[in-house]
């Protein structure tokens, strides 16, 4: 199949990309490279430096006459949401009706779309599943669920499909620490350095952390299954920050020593996604442990600092 991958240059989207080529599929990069890494293109795919609302989109989409969009472009941090609404409301759900509106005008079969947990909010209970009230905190949680809508909306009017994989805390090779990483890049890149670690709060919130080739899998499910179907793609276990950061200090041989700062606004306190309807739909089920993928994870920023 010919499938587009936008911000096909970023931490998740290169995965996903490496796993399209190697099962032979025809696919294409969309990347403004403002936050992904041109050492992330595989050199196999096309690509196609060029914004979300760049007039140069349409041209695109002409050229590739995509059968499949994967959806990953995004502003993705919640500190960032807060300081520039204007930004992240700009690229999470602007950007997105610019790719709805292509993949109508070009005959795209199906748009699998990148979510989070951040549109849940606090949870009402946990093992949050996809009929949790939708409450976000954050702008970034706003932005990503406003662009649900429009997709059910493009698909009831037009008849475009589609997927949408609400995804946990994903970590992993790959996950730039400075800028957007998340909490496990920014640990591992401080504990490599031998630097402190920064835990804000008391380290008691949890988050439900998924390995970003878990993730993966869950796209290449969703290119055939999955069919105007809201999943949520988690581990299902809670981990507490303070857990995440002696297994990391475990598996990188280095003392837990971290400095405690107050919490930030937009933070949430604990999270755990039930995955329940991915493995039904989707036939999709998470293979690595959290201490499986920090291994991994520890492994390769050893080659990146070469220690």
């Amino acid at each position: 199949m010919k499938v587009l991958v936008t911000g096909g240059a970023g931490f998740i989207a290169s995965h996903i990309v490496d796993q399209l080529i190697e099962n032979g599929h025809h696919v294409h990069i969309l990347d403004n490279l403002s936050t992904g890494k041109s050492s992330n293109i595989n050199p196999k795919a096309s690509f196609y430096q060029v914004d979300l609302l760049d007039d140069q989109l349409s041209k695109v989409f002409a050229a590739i006459q995509p059968e499949i969009v994967i959806h990953h472009a995004a502003q993705i941090d919640v500190q960032t949401s807060l300081k520039q609404p204007l930004l992240d409301a700009k690229i999470n759900i602007l950007g997105t009706i610019a790719i709805l509106e292509q993949c109508r005008n070009h005959g795209v079969r199906k748009l699998i779309y990148a979510s989070s947990a951040a549109v849940y909010g606090t949870p009402e209970y946990l093992g949050v599943d996809e009929r949790h009230p939708l409450k976000p905190l954050s702008f970034y949680g706003i932005s990503k669920h406003t662009p649900e809508h429009y997709i059910e909306a493009f698909s009831s009017l037009f008849g475009l499909d589609y997927t949408i994989l609400r995804y946990a805390n994903v970590y992993g090779i790959r996950q730039d620490p400075k800028g957007e990483g998340g909490v496990v890049s920014i640990f591992v890149d401080k504990l490599l350095q031998k630097q402190q670690p920064l835990i804000f709060g008391d380290g008691d919130q949890t988050r439900d952390f998924i390995y970003v080739k878990d993730i993966v899998r869950a796209n290449m499910a969703a290119l055939t299954h999955g069919s105007r179907g809201i999943y949520n793609i988690s581990w299902n276990v809670q981990t507490t920050v303070v857990e995440l950061l002696q297994l990391m200090c475990e598996l990188c041989n280095t003392p837990y020593s971290p400095k405690y700062e107050p919490p930030r606004a937009g933070d949430i306190l604990h999270s755990r996604l039930d995955n329940t309807a991915a493995k039904q739909h989707l036939g999709w089920a998470p293979a690595y442990t959290l201490r499986q993928g920090l291994q991994e994870t520890c492994d390769y920023y050893r080659t990146v600092y070469t220690i």
